[in-house]
């Protein structure tokens, strides 16, 4: 799954890499997590548009959201199948700019946090599908979840799933669900090449949401003594919104 990721590169360059019109400005973030507002780029009016929507899908029949789970990622073996995604699979196809992910290998009672980029820097490209739910006093509120897929070769030591990442080549092919049906957009959902990523380890200071700052990205020295117990109760925290007030906003 995909729990945490990164967006530093500028805003000029992830403008663009994604080729989108608007000029939103805003800061590196080192350390985003669900229930923010996040960065993804859809189609609006036949053309790319930069969007801010919440991490943390809500499906359109959902009558109260305060009691339908966090849903943050999408399996991709299964995006038309599970009620949650397939009509936003159809329709509502979308890419998530950042520029790595944080992925966590169980090791006896250890869990150790790794950090995953691209080898030769610079943005990717995360597949989501995003949905906009409205309340029955018409207040709307638009959503997002991450797609995944099995590891690629890179990282499959750390954990055997990882975020879909888009190449370039295939964004209008992603994007496009008016031409390009749900089946064989489903197609494109497979593991990265070979050779892209890079990961190493970091310190679990990423495990809380308040730590966003470069020192997360510096490699470990130490060995890790944070248990399983410790990191899922850390994670069970950061879940939750009211922990931490930053999580009010992205930008």
């Amino acid at each position: 799954m995909c729990g945490r990721y990164l967006i530093i590169s500028s805003p000029e360059a992830i403008r663009q890499y994604f080729r989108y019109r608007e000029q939103p400005n805003f800061p590196a973030r080192y350390n985003v997590a669900p229930t923010q507002p996040i960065p993804i780029v859809r189609i609006a009016e036949g053309e790319r548009q930069f969007a801010l929507v919440r991490w943390g899908l809500i499906p359109a029949w959902v009558k109260d959201p305060r009691t339908f789970s966090l849903v943050i990622n999408a399996r991709g073996e299964s995006v038309n199948e599970k009620p949650a995604f397939c009509y936003a699979m159809k329709r509502r196809r979308c890419l998530i700019p950042g520029d790595g992910f944080y992925e966590w290998k169980v090791e006896g009672n250890t869990r150790r946090s790794y950090v995953v980029r691209p080898k030769d820097g610079g943005p990717i490209a995360l597949a989501g599908l995003w949905e906009a739910w409205i309340g029955p006093n018409g207040e709307e509120m638009e959503t997002v979840a991450i797609i995944t897929t099995l590891a690629s070769p890179d990282i499959a030591h750390i954990h055997d799933r990882m975020p879909m990442i888009v190449p370039p080549d295939t964004f209008d092919f992603w994007l496009d669900c008016r031409n390009v049906d749900a089946m064989t957009a489903a197609a494109a959902i497979i593991p990265t090449q070979p050779g892209l990523l890079e990961a190493y380890e970091i310190s679990n200071a990423v495990n809380s949401v308040s730590n966003d700052s470069p020192a997360l990205l510096e490699r470990r020295t130490e060995q890790p003594t944070t248990s399983i117990v410790g990191a899922g109760a850390a994670a069970k925290r950061a879940r939750k919104p009211k922990v931490d007030e930053r999580q009010s906003s992205l930008f």
